[in-house]
Order: structure tokens, then C-alpha cells, then sequence
């Protein structure tokens, strides 16, 4: 009886107004809060109805899902524009998607962990961290290249991960996810305090450029493609582990464990494979992180970066490729695009998050299983 109170109490417009209003109230005053609550009741009850009849109808983006990836030709039409990016000679935009780049390694990295295996991960952002200062310490201590450290700090955040996973997969559900917060939140502070050997919280600087046969990526132009072509890489692999055995076994393990076992597959050891498969891209990510910053520091590496990751799988679909590709952009380029209302952006990110939750909770790419039998 309780339960269905508070569902009653949450599915009511007037509740759900008062509770935005009061979240506006700070910004604009009653005037703005009282204005923004009768819209809303008013609102509320017509986007309801407008859903309920949607329901039967195919939306567009479920077209898209439909072809995309597979139909190639969506591919080409995709992959044009964005490699000709660097054309408009916009720093501000290559900038914004060099960053969108990495993110999308991130959360193609998270998704093999959350969205393949079913494993909640809310310290991803420790292997990030991880990657980006082995490549920072190295690089500034010992001078070597930026491809010479690369599958150094690959290789020591894969092992970061790999050892996670043995105290973390003895535990499931929330316990899982609280441990590995709290090794979230250790390799931050360890960062944060080790000022002997991470210079604590003034950071590294003086991080060199990659470059290529001689020719130094200092430039945005010229790293985009760095980045653009990482990105494309990280996107072939996936698809491809997707698709194999080992991917199928994460799949059969995130649908039903115990069937899972029951047919034969080893959990431990591809939940392992899994935890260390994601930490290789937050390291390789790490490393892009670093080498374009030219700076890190433990403020990059927050609890809500992991968060901020995390809701960049759900947004696009948890498991969906493409979906978390579009979610990472978006995510990335949302807050830039509501740059002129400063104040209200994150305002309106989150109260974005929260309809979607509403109306479409398997994400925008979502609700689409991929299938056992190959």
C-alpha cells in the first residue's frame, strides 16, 4: 500500500512540478519558480498523452537502429563530414571534439564492463587516471615518445584492472559497485597525496606532443586525426570481441549467470577478461587525455567523472554501440551548445536526463538485445 502511495505521489504532475520548481526557485526567484510550475502542470499531462499514443509508433531513431552499423553506406555517410572536420579551421570545435573522441573510447570502454557483462563499475574513471599519469610520469621523468609509453600505460592499467576484479567479482550488485568506488576514490587520493612522486594536487605539467615520424601533433588539426583514428580502431575492436566467443559468454553471463554456468562458461575468468578488456581503453584514453592536456592532476579524476561516463552508456543504451557513441557526443556537446545560459545548463542537462528516464529508459539506442545464437 505504502509502495503504490509514493508511485502515486511520483507519477503526479503537481508533485513532479513542485519539485522542479523548487530546484528553480534559487535562479529566478517565486516569480520564475511559480511560472515554471504551472507550465509544467500543464505540460505533464499532454506529454503523457502524446507518449501513450507514440507507443505504437516507429520512431525514427529505431530506423536508424535498424541499419546502423551494419549497413555500411550509414558508415561512409557518418565517417565524410567528420573526417573533413578539421577543414572549417574552428580550434574551438576541433577542440570540443577532440574531447568528444576520448569520451567515446571511455564509454565504449565501460560499456564492455556494464553494458556486455552487466557489471556495475562506478570507479572507471581510476583506470583513466591510471593511464593518463603513467604516460605523464614517464614521459616528463624518463623522456620517452608518446608511442613509446603508450603500450607501457596500456599494459599497466589492463593489470590495474585485472587486479581489481580479483577482491571486486567475489561480491555482485551494489556491493560490487560500492568496492569499486572506493577504488575509485583510493587511486584519486593516492594521486592527490603522493606528492613526492605525482606532485599531489599542483599536477604534472610539461607533458610532450605525440608525434609522427618527426612531425610534432602539437597542433588540434592534426591530433584530431590522432584521435579520429583511435576512435575508429576502439570501435572495430569492440565489434569484433562483440561478436566472438568472448563476447557472447560476457553476453550469456549478463543475461543469466547461473545458465551461464550451467552451460559450460568459466564466470570468473570472463568476468575477469571483461574488467580488464574495459581497463585497456580508459588507459589508452588516459594516455590521449594527458598527451592533449599537456597537464593532469587529480581534479580530472573525480567520483563524478565515473558518474558522468556512466550516464553516457545509459543515455545512448546500455550494451548498444552506436548508442553510446551518440550518447558521449551528446553528453559532451550538450553543455557546450547551452554555454550562453551558463547558470542553467546542467539544470537543464539533468532535468533532460530525468524525462528520458521517464519516456524511454532503456536509452535512446537501447531495448534491442544482440542475440546468443551468432
Amino acid at each position: 500500500m505504502k509502495a503504490e502511495r509514493s508511485g502515486f505521489l511520483f507519477r503526479s504532475p503537481v508533485i513532479v512540478s513542485l519539485w522542479f520548481a523548487l530546484l528553480f526557485l534559487p535562479f529566478k526567484g517565486m516569480k520564475g519558480a511559480a511560472l515554471l510550475f504551472v507550465s509544467m502542470v500543464v505540460a505533464i499531462p499532454v506529454l503523457r498523452y502524446a507518449a501513450r499514443k507514440a507507443r505504437g509508433i516507429t520512431l525514427p531513431i529505431e530506423k536508424v537502429r535498424e541499419y546502423f552499423p551494419r549497413d555500411r553506406r550509414y558508415l561512409a555517410v557518418l565517417l565524410i563530414p567528420l573526417a573533413a572536420l578539421p577543414v572549417l579551421k574552428q580550434d574551438y570545435l576541433l577542440d570540443v571534439a577532440i574531447i568528444a573522441g576520448i569520451y567515446v573510447i571511455l564509454a565504449l570502454g565501460l560499456n564492455v564492463v556494464v553494458g556486455f557483462t552487466g557489471l556495475l563499475n562506478l570507479g572507471f574513471v581510476a583506470f583513466y587516471a591510471i593511464g593518463a599519469y603513467s604516460y605523464a610520469l614517464i614521459n616528463t621523468r624518463l623522456g620517452w615518445g608518446f608511442w613509446s609509453v603508450l603500450p607501457i600505460s596500456i599494459l599497466i592499467t589492463t593489470l590495474s584492472g585485472f587486479l581489481l576484479a580479483f577482491p571486486a567479482l567475489r561480491l555482485k550488485g551494489d556491493y560490487l559497485a560500492i568496492v569499486t568506488l572506493g577504488f575509485g576514490e583510493i587511486v584519486r587520493l593516492v594521486l592527490n597525496n603522493w606528492d613526492s612522486f605525482t606532485k599531489g594536487p599542483n599536477g604534472i605539467s610539461g607533458i610532450a606532443p605525440p608525434s609522427f615520424f618527426g612531425i610534432s601533433l602539437d597542433r588540434l588539426s592534426s591530433y584530431y586525426y590522432l584521435v579520429f583514428f583511435f576512435v575508429l580502431l576502439t570501435v572495430f575492436v569492440i565489434r569484433r570481441v562483440r561478436d566472438s566467443k568472448t563476447g557472447r559468454a560476457w553476453i550469456a553471463i549478463r543475461e543469466d549467470e547461473v545458465a551461464a554456468a550451467a552451460m559450460g562458461i568459466n564466470r570468473m575468468w570472463y568476468k575477469f577478461s571483461s574488467f580488464a578488456f574495459g581497463a585497456f581503453w580508459a588507459g589508452l584514453a588516459g594516455c590521449l587525455f594527458a598527451a592533449k592536456m599537456r597537464f593532469v592532476s587529480p581534479e580530472s579524476f573525480t567520483f563524478m567523472e565515473s558518474v558522468f561516463i556512466l550516464c553516457m552508456v545509459i543515455v545512448g543504451g546500455i550494451g548498444s554501440i552506436p548508442g553510446v557513441i551518440f550518447g558521449a557526443i551528446a553528453l559532451v556537446c550538450l553543455p557546450e551548445v547551452l554555454r550562453e545560459v551558463q547558470m542553467y545548463r546542467m539544470l537543464a542537462l539533468g532535468a533532460g536526463l530525468v524525462f528520458l528516464m521517464i519516456f524511454r529508459p532503456q536509452g535512446l539506442f537501447g531495448g534491442k538485445r544482440v542475440p546468443l545464437g551468432g
